[in-house]
């Protein structure tokens, strides 16, 4: 366990340890462009330079091993020297297209001459030019001229991915990423290079143009495109939308937490935000008539009440969704299962599997099925299938579904005669689907993005999603709708909000004892 100094600071760190890791130990940043923690070191940028005593001259700090007794210098005149003299190497042939450059606003190159570099340039000669706006894929755009060659991406394709589309050709000045012949930048974690692309070399074709980085607003959350539950940022504007054609969120990045998803996101995941904003539902309808929250809900507590006093509790039934948070199923269990003694509530649909791999996507493309099951609204009942079934024998006259498109799961003819001889079909979702087109009743709801609450992904992580804006319109979160259900029904609850909600289901299921919002954090914890 080798000890070392860095700019005065003793720490002690892993044998193997380079001077950069022993450095963000201290919590001391050390410039860099081709280091990232999570790909092999190429050592080739060198603006990590840094001062190491007895050695003559300045050494790279990604790839300088640690030794007991080391003396580093992270901030010197020679090392600031060292590092403008790379910056303007660096800076020779790039561009000058930040005022079109989407990585304006968060680029190292501009970062990082302002904070070392601020030099008079010396470089009198032609720029040398390359091919612009040259699309890889699907997701991904080049632009040559910007790229300094620091082999994020191409380390990328070859180490975590594994699908090695990208390399670097040519020589000298010549030299520059690109594409392996017949090959295209269209794999399931393209999205990333971009990610990690240090400059405006690579661009996000879906987001180039939409917004200068300086509008958007940030809100850490967990993406519910799977059962793994990638944690991400979303970016979004809200006081400018002529920005983006009324749409509040702009993009999806990956959040670093190295027990879910370390640094990465799936394309999957990182493209499929757009139902936030669009394809909402927008007003409570009764048969295709708007009405007011206050009159629909009154009118289902009824209805539940109803079905309560006259002992038909079997008539009713309740397909909830591993879309809803921990909070939202908490609550319906106890609304449904607990306090009317609805026997028939359940998470529980066909499996749908979608595309997973080895890495992060996963087949179960919902993000809280563990949280059903802990819950116990999932199972290996077979006769949960038959929900359906049972309701167009006449077994059911009330069905409440969760987001469910009932259509894509069971067929529109089935679902058309359900809706005819059901006496109430609730839909609360979002979205609009086939099952909000045949629906007596449909409730809009908000999306993850628009309330608090936590899920459960398959590894048994209990995790966070934070609310970022308010509901869409007249919607509200699900949450919110079961409480005034528990008021207009009379059955006590003691509350008021998620947080509450959550520490009630600490209190009551063995698995989340003790959690607190504060305890979940922003990394998540395992359930008990």
């Amino acid at each position: 366990m080798p000890t070392l100094t860095i700019d005065g600071k003793q720490v002690t760190v892993e044998p193997g340890t380079t001077v950069i890791q022993a450095a963000e130990k201290l919590g001391i940043f050390v410039p860099r462009y081709c280091y990232h923690p999570g790909l092999s070191i190429a050592g080739n940028c060198r603006i990590c330079l840094v001062e190491v005593e007895k050695m003559p001259k300045l050494q790279i700090a990604c790839n300088t091993p640690v030794a007991d007794g080391m003396v580093v210098r992270t901030v010197s005149e020679k090392v600031n020297q060292g590092r403008q003299s790379v910056l303007e190497f660096l800076l020779i042939n790039h561009p000058l297209d930040c005022p079109v450059c989407d990585q304006s606003g968060e680029c190292d190159l501009q970062n990082f001459y302002m904070a070392y570099g601020l030099y008079d340039p010396r470089f009198r000669e032609e720029k040398v030019k390359k091919a612009k706006a040259v699309p890889l894929g699907p997701t991904v755009m080049l632009d040559a001229e910007r790229c300094i060659l620091c082999s994020r991406c191409v380390r990328f394709t070859d180490e975590i991915s594994k699908t090695g589309e990208l390399g670097i050709f040519n020589r000298g000045d010549q030299a520059e990423i690109g594409l392996y012949p017949g090959k295209e930048l269209d794999n399931r974690y393209s999205g990333n290079v971009v990610d990690i692309c240090p400059v405006g070399a690579l661009t996000d074709r879906d987001f180039r143009f939409k917004a200068r980085v300086w509008y958007l607003s940030s809100s850490p959350s967990v993406c519910n495109g799977c059962s793994q539950g990638c944690n991400i940022d979303l970016h979004y504007v809200l006081d400018r939308p002529h920005l983006a054609n009324g749409a509040r969120v702009m993009r999806v990045k990956p959040r670093h937490n190295p027990e879910v998803n370390q640094w990465w996101i799936c394309d999957e995941g990182r493209y499929g935000y757009k139902f936030i904003d669009q394809g909402r539902l927008r007003q409570v309808l009764h048969r295709g008539t708007e009405i007011s929250w206050e009159e629909a809900l009154g009118q289902m507590a009824a209805g539940l009440s109803g079905a309560r006093t006259e002992g038909k509790q079997a008539s009713v039934a309740v397909l909830a969704s591993a879309q809803l948070t921990t909070e939202e199923l908490y609550l319906v269990r106890k609304l449904f299962v607990d306090s009317l003694g609805v026997a028939q509530c359940s998470a529980q649909v066909p499996a749908k599997p979608g595309t997973s791999d080895d890495f992060l996507m996963k087949g179960d493309k919902n993000p809280n099925t563990a949280g059903a099951e802990l819950l116990g609204l999932m199972g290996s009942d077979p006769a949960r299938f038959d929900l359906i079934e049972r309701a167009l024998d006449g077994q059911v006259s009330a069905l409440w579904v969760f987001g469910h498109d009932l259509v894509e799961l069971f067929g529109e003819e089935k679902v058309k005669r359900l809706s005819e001889k059901l006496c109430q079909l609730v839909f609360v979702g979002s979205n609009g689907n086939g099952t909000s087109r045949y629906a007596h009743w449909v409730l809009p709801s908000a999306v993850y993005a628009e309330k608090d609450g936590t899920f459960v992904n398959c590894h048994g992580r209990v995790q966070r999603i934070v609310k970022a804006f308010e509901p869409l319109t007249d919607s509200r979160p699900e949450w919110e709708i079961l409480l005034t259900l528990f008021r207009r029904l009379e059955i006590p609850v003691p509350w008021k909000g998620p947080e509450e909600i959550f520490a009630g289901l600490g209190a009551g299921i063995p698995a989340f004892a003790g959690m607190t919002y504060e305890k979940v954090g922003l990394q998540g914890v395992h359930v008990c």
